[in-house]
């Protein structure tokens, strides 16, 4: 059975996207794994369609209805984690990715307006996730990302299994730089111990470079790892 990706969203036209090419698109040909889009809307219980509400005690905007949310979320529901993308949610990581990739797949909830109702986040038990300190339209496009970066973990996407074992946030660490011919280009040399041919010299530079680049670009990412300031 293939890995199962499933979309709540009031714009399933916006889906697959960028999914639908390159490795996720090929790997979604191959039947690798699948996805499915439901349109919230399609539960709505009025001529209108309407799914959403003024929030309780005032202020702009809109709220998402539970009763709506919960009968979409019921329609695909068969026991994969559900993911309620939102602002407010704790920031996703490569470690996340790996571990959705590891099960039977995912349900992604995405948000609009103002946002969803606190109740059914939490009679779901949602898994509140943001992809960032900022503020979309909507989850679609942290679907995206969230399903892009997963999608690419799955056995038999990547060309080469090893490709995903040096990337940034593997091991705490940001990404080495990379190099490739010309080994000179406008004045500038591939450093020489690349191309030295030994292994462990390379292997050892690689990680004071990811060292170095995670110290000065992404000190969070350098305390986190407990590394020495």
């Amino acid at each position: 059975m293939s890995w199962r990706a499933s979309v709540l969203t009031l714009f399933p036209d916006m889906f697959p996207g960028s999914l639908g090419q390159s490795l996720a698109g090929r790997a979604l040909e191959a039947g690798i794994w699948s996805l499915d889009v439901t349109n919230i809307r399609d539960f709505a219980q009025d001529r209108h369609r309407t799914v959403d509400d003024t929030p309780f005690g005032g202020g702009a905007g809109m709220v998402l209805r539970p009763d709506i949310v919960d009968a979409a979320v019921s329609h695909v529901a068969d026991g994969r984690p559900v993911v309620c993308l939102t602002p407010r949610g704790r920031r996703f990581t490569q470690a996340d990715a790996r571990r959705f990739a590891s099960g039977p797949g995912v349900i992604l909830l995405c948000g609009r307006y103002e946002g969803i109702d606190q109740r059914v986040i939490d009679s779901r038990g949602m898994d509140e996730i943001s992809i960032g300190d900022y503020v979309l339209s909507g989850g679609e496009l942290a679907a995206l990302v969230l399903l892009d970066s997963i999608v690419r973990l799955l056995p038999g996407v990547m060309g080469a299994a090893e490709s995903a074992v040096d990337e940034s946030f593997s091991d705490g660490l940001l990404e080495y730089p990379h190099y490739t011919r010309p080994a000179e280009w406008q004045g500038r040399r591939v450093p020489d111990v690349l191309l030295s041919g030994h292994h462990g010299a390379v292997a050892a530079w690689r990680l004071a470079e990811s060292k170095t680049i995670t110290r000065e670009r992404r000190p969070d990412l350098w305390a986190s790892a407990g590394a020495p300031q």
